[in-house]
């Protein structure tokens, strides 16, 4: 879908380093929502009406879709299969990590 999109409307996809220098800048704004809905720093005055409850989770909502798109895009551009990466990254958690968490004390 993103390709099609890329392809159709966006009429071709930015550079990758482009996309990369996207990407950060795409986290940086989630976690800037994160820093302000979850930790210690609040909105400015002037961010009316307040961004927290379901407007706040929207703006994050949005964010992190904003992320996901140009993953999407950076993997189609250098020829990755996400969803296979996905699943093997999965895999590897499974066998090497099955039983760290559960012994971590810190955890407990």
């Amino acid at each position: 879908m993103v390709d099609h999109w890329i392809k159709t409307v966006g009429v071709r996809y930015f550079s990758e380093l482009t996309n990369m220098a996207i990407l950060t800048e795409e986290v940086g704004e989630l976690a800037r929502h994160f820093a302000r809905q979850f930790g210690d720093q609040s909105y400015r005055a002037s961010e009316t009406p307040p961004l927290t409850g379901e407007a706040g989770r929207g703006l994050i909502a949005d964010e992190m879709a904003d992320v996901l798109w140009v993953l999407i895009c950076l993997a189609n551009q250098t020829g990755v299969e996400l969803n296979e990466a996905f699943l093997k990254n999965i895999e590897k958690k499974n066998s090497r990590d099955k039983d760290r968490h559960r012994n971590n004390d810190k955890l407990k």
